[in-house]
């Protein structure tokens, strides 16, 4: 992680967190009120099927703005369908957070399969304006992004969909909000403990 704080300063950097998430129909049980004795029940049918994936980025660099980028892919059961995002995938996130911060990236995520196949390396390798740092293994504590999913399952909790297109509606809804707050996203970083100001030789 250090060795990615220097890498930053020295090329003017963004530093990214990479993170996935994903969300059914079925919603997260959360705490509610209720008339005392009488236990609130939310019902969800079960009918239906369908799923949306979350790939996100939160990305931070000194005197800038932070901000949150992210992708949906949406799975509707079909046969043969990838549950997943695809390395392709994750190169649009890049480039489209390259695109957006106008400047090059140093990339921080875990060590999935997806991040480390072949074809991701491949990928990585033909920008030149990407730098990539793994997570040591077990570590979510250090990643930003594991708090904007949190937050976000919070705002979905006890929540019945009509559908997985209502679904993303709202997930995308929930993660825009998010996106204006930049002071949200400051907080989900510090809550990390790490600190992007290099030491004084």
């Amino acid at each position: 992680m250090a060795g990615g704080k220097t890498v930053a300063a020295r090329r003017g950097a963004w530093v990214c967190f990479e993170d996935e998430a994903g969300q059914t129909l079925r919603p997260p049980k959360s705490r509610t009120w209720g008339r005392r004795g009488r236990t609130p029940i939310v019902a969800v049918s079960g009918k239906g099927s369908g799923r949306v994936s979350i790939a996100g980025l939160v990305c931070v660099r000194p005197g800038h703005r932070s901000r949150l980028i992210y992708r949906t892919v949406v799975h509707r059961g079909r046969k043969g369908e990838r549950r997943s995002f695809a390395e392709t995938d994750y190169a649009a996130l890049l480039d489209a957070a390259h695109q957006q911060l106008d400047g090059p990236i140093v990339l921080i995520w875990d060590n999935l399969n997806t991040h480390t196949s072949h074809a991701m390396r491949a990928l990585v390798a033909a920008r030149d304006w990407l730098h990539v740092i793994r997570l040591p293994p077990y570590a979510p504590e250090l990643n930003p992004t594991e708090h904007v999913w949190s937050h976000l399952k919070r705002g979905l909790g006890n929540l019945v969909v009509h559908g997985v297109d209502h679904l993303v509606s709202i997930v995308k809804n929930r993660l825009k909000r998010m996106q204006y707050r930049p002071e949200l996203i400051d907080a989900f970083f510090a809550h990390t403990g790490l600190d992007l100001e290099l030491e004084p030789p």
